[in-house]
Parts: structure tokens; C-alpha cells; sequence
């Protein structure tokens, strides 16, 4: 079939048994003993007897990119900035259109309150990217292969079709975000402006071909667009700071006041998106580090460093947001501000600062235009890792498109504003759906011995991993509850 290409023989996800007598792995960049003897890199089984997994891996993930960025430099910050790019692109997941409502709603009606909750879930996210790199790091398989060799077929199969579907939500969040951006910026309608997005698959296509780090380094720009726009945003809002910074310190009024309760779920449950743990898993992979116990050590630690570095600029991101609809909408007394459209027809009123509004809705589209790049990948690393496939591209990126973009035309067709933002909403509670199923195997396979080596979760990590897994499950399953009793009534 045009566009596909079968994986290796034997790659049936639901062979229960380990291969006998796999050659070790000869995938590209692995590397083996010098002509005098001397071992150059030494590799670590990935499969077999006391390994922990019953396969081989078939293929890299991500084989047009694997191990193509070298990281061998001997000072350290220059190592630094080898490693530095994967950790953005992960934090492209914490700042996408679909956070832009609930910091809103949280700011406009509660002020600052709710600035510990955007602290605390950004502290949960960095320790579940931090696992999903070691994983990738260490056993040299992405979270989506990892599932595959773990579990039977039919439960590989159905975490597959759940992640589409997060994927599929994840799209059609960053379409409408671009569209209503679109929308403010150019008056395009709602319509025009989704289809008008289904163009950009063609500008990623000619990214991918220029290499990994072009990729990055477009991520890296319009990461530092979102921030610059939100820098003037709040330096132009003039927040009182004392408020501010006691925003970040967590009070027992969240728990106990219902609407705020829900709203700070609302903020949690859109924190930590499912692709991001599949997606991380498979991109640390790009640099070139030894495969020996210490080389893969030093790249754990400085993937944490990038990953940390770049999960700060989107917790920074999404204060900024929560701290504009405070400054601007909740000291007004425009309590009732939720939507996007809403601040944007609000922000250079109520500011009185020419440009305010445009300066919102530029960065609206830096943050869906950086999605589109972070979802295509994380859908060909999902895709492969779970089926063994390999898809053109370009014939992904149509697929994906067309589930995204044909609700939304319907959707804006029939009921117009209001009915794209309800649409939105919807895409989180699906991300949130899915969320458990990519976490809960995260945890559990760096936590294994048998598959992590000595690199298996510490103790106290393991306690704070389950922690987090059990909060964030715990936390999604009440917001999921909460939003379909809503719906019903």
C-alpha cells in the first residue's frame, strides 16, 4: 500500500516468548570493538534472558534521526547546549492553546490563588519527562516500543488507539488555536482559518528534511515568541507583586472552595499531556552519547538539565497567562473572562495599550504553530513503536490532519465561536482520558530492575513517582467526573 512500509518479520507484538539467538543490535549509531580489541562503547543487551524485555528491538525510534546530533565536547556548557533542544520541544505540550482557557478562567475569577497549582504541576511534570528520557536514554526504546514488547497484543492495541485519539484531540486543540489566532489577527473566519492550517503539513515536511536540529531550533524560536509576547503582556498589566509571589505559596482555600477546586484540576488534568511521555522517550535518542553505563548516566543528567531548563519557560508561560487575566480581568471585575476570543476583545480596552490584544493573539499562534510540529513527531513515534510500521510522513500528517480539521469545519460551520471553544475544552478532557494509560507504564518500567539495570528508579523516587501517578490519575478521573455530570445536567 503507497505510504506503508511493513516492519521485520517476527514483529508481532503478541509473541509472548524471547527471540533465541538475536544477533546483537546493528541499528545505526550502535557501536562496537576497534580493530586492536579495545571496546570503544559497551553496549547493554536490550533483549533476551535477565533483560526484562522478550524482543529485540526491530528498529531505532525515529530512525531518520537517531543518533545524529554528536555530544562529545570536552567543555561543559558547550555539552550543555548539545543536549539542549528535545526538553523544549516537550515543553511545547505545557503551553499549547489547550492551557490557554483554564489559566484564563483560574486568573479572571480567583486572581493569583492559583499560581501554586501551575507551580506544583509543572514540579509533577518535570518529574515524569525526567523518567520518560531515561527510559528512552537507557534502554534505548521509546515509551510506545517499550509498551509493545511489555504487554499482550490486544492491551498494546488498545494503548495504541488511545493515544491516537490524544493525538487526534492534541491536533485539533493547536487547529482551533491557530484558527481563533488567525481569526484575531487577520479577521479570517473560523472556517477559512482551520483549513487555512491544514497547509502548514507541506513547511513541516521541508523542516524534517533540513534535519533534527532545524526542528528544534523553529521550536526554540516560537517557544521564546509565547515568551516575549507574555513579557509585555505583563509588563504592560502592571500585577501587584506582593499578591503575586503569595500566589505561589498553596492555600487550604483551594481545596475547600468547589469552584476552585474544579478549576485547579481543570489546570493539572491539562499540565501533563500523554504524547509529551512518548514523544520525550524517543527524541533524547537523537544525540550521539556512549552507550556505555557512564555515558548514559552523563546523558540522563544533562537531558534532566534541558528538559528542567525548558519546563521552566513554559511554567513561566503559563503564570504569565494566569497573571495577565488577574491583572487585567479579575481586579475589573471581569470575573466571568474564559475564552480566548473573550480576553482578546478585552485586553487593549481595559489596558489601554495599543497593540496589547495583537501581541496575545501572536503568541496564540507561535504556541499552535509549535504543537503542529511536536504532534507530528509524537505521532510517528506512537504509530512505529506500537505497530511496527513505518508511515511516509507526509501520509501521517494527512491522517491526522483530517481527524482534527473535519469536526472542527463542522463544529465552526454550525455553531460558530462558542462552539469551537466548547470543541477545545472537549480535546482536554480526552488528553485528560488518556493520560493514566501512557503514566502508569512510565512509572512502572523505570521502576523495573530487570529492564533498567542500574539505572532502575532510587527508593524515594519510585515513592514520589507513584505519588504523581496516583495524584495525577486520581485528580483526571474527578475532572473527567465532574465534566460529564456537567454535560448530562
Amino acid at each position: 500500500m503507497e505510504g506503508m512500509q511493513p516492519g521485520p518479520p517476527n514483529s508481532d507484538p503478541s509473541a509472548d516468548t524471547p527471540e533465541q539467538g538475536v544477533a546483537p543490535d546493528s541499528s545505526p549509531g550502535a557501536e562496537h570493538d576497534s580493530a586492536d580489541g579495545a571496546p570503544q562503547s559497551s553496549v547493554i543487551p536490550t533483549h533476551g534472558r535477565g533483560t526484562g524485555w522478550r524482543r529485540a528491538r526491530n528498529a531505532p525510534s525515529l530512525a531518520e534521526a537517531y543518533r545524529t546530533i554528536p555530544v562529545n565536547h570536552a567543555i561543559w556548557w558547550r555539552k550543555v547546549l548539545a543536549f539542549a533542544g528535545p526538553g523544549y520541544m516537550v515543553a511545547v505540550g505545557y503551553m499549547d492553546p489547550g492551557n490557554w482557557a483554564t489559566d484564563l478562567a483560574g486568573g479572571s475569577q480567583f486572581g493569583y490563588a492559583l499560581l501554586s497549582v501551575i507551580l506544583i504541576s509543572n514540579l509533577m511534570a518535570v518529574v515524569l519527562q525526567g523518567l520518560a528520557s531515561k527510559l528512552g536514554i537507557v534502554t534505548g526504546r521509546d515509551l510506545a516500543q517499550a509498551c509493545r514488547d511489555h504487554y499482550s497484543k490486544p492491551v498494546a492495541m488498545g494503548l495504541w488507539v488511545l493515544c491516537e485519539i490524544a493525538i487526534a484531540a492534541c491536533d485539533l486543540a493547536e487547529v482551533i488555536g491557530s484558527a481563533i489566532a488567525l481569526n484575531l489577527l487577520f479577521g479570517i473566519p473560523l472556517t477559512w482559518g482551520i483549513i487555512i492550517t491544514a497547509a502548514d503539513v507541506m513547511i513541516i515536511l521541508l523542516l524534517q528534511n533540513r534535519g533534527f536540529r532545524m526542528l528544534e531550533a523553529i521550536v526554540i524560536t516560537l517557544v521564546a515568541t509565547v515568551g516575549a509576547c507574555f513579557f509585555f503582556e505583563i509588563m504592560i498589566s502592571q500585577p501587584d507583586y506582593a499578591d503575586l509571589f503569595a500566589g505561589f505559596i498553596p492555600t487550604t482555600s483551594i481545596i475547600s472552595d468547589p469552584l476552585k477546586l474544579y478549576i485547579a484540576i481543570g489546570i493539572l488534568g491539562a499540565t501533563v499531556m500523554p504524547h509529551n511521555l512518548y514523544l520525550h522517550s524517543s527524541i533524547v535518542q537523537t544525540r550521539k552519547y556512549d552507550e556505555t553505563p557512564a555515558g548514559k548516566r552523563e546523558a540522563v543528567r544533562y537531558s534532566f538539565i534541558d528538559s528542567t531548563i525548558a519546563l521552566s519557560f513554559a511554567l513561566f508561560i503559563n503564570a504569565a497567562i494566569l497573571i495577565v487575566a488577574a491583572a487585567t480581568f479579575h481586579t475589573t471585575g471581569n470575573t466571568a473572562v474564559a475564552e480566548i476570543q473573550d480576553a482578546h476583545k478585552l485586553l487593549t480596552p481595559l489596558l489601554g495599550v495599543t497593540g496589547a490584544s495583537t501581541v496575545f493573539a501572536l503568541a496564540l499562534l507561535a504556541s499552535g504553530q509549535n504543537a503542529t510540529i511536536t504532534g507530528t513527531l509524537a505521532g510517528q513515534i506512537v504509530m512505529e513503536g506500537f505497530l511496527d510500521i513505518r508511515l511516509r510522513p507526509w501520509l501521517r500528517r494527512m491522517i491526522t490532519r483530517a481527524i482534527a480539521i473535519v469536526p472542527a469545519v463542522i463544529v465552526s460551520v454550525a455553531y460558530g465561536e462558542s462552539g469551537t471553544a466548547k470543541l477545545l475544552v472537549l480535546s482536554q478532557v480526552i488528553l485528560s482520558l488518556q493520560l493514566s494509560f501512557a503514566v502508569i507504564p512510565l512509572v512502572q518500567f523505570t521502576s523495573e530492575r530487570a529492564k533498567m539495570g542500574e539505572f532502575v528508579n532510587s527508593g524515594w523516587l519510585k515513592v514520589l513517582a507513584w505519588t504523581v501517578a496516583i495524584v495525577i490519575v486520581t485528580l483526571n478521573a474527578w475532572l473527567l467526573f465532574q465534566t460529564f455530570t456537567e454535560w448530562l445536567t
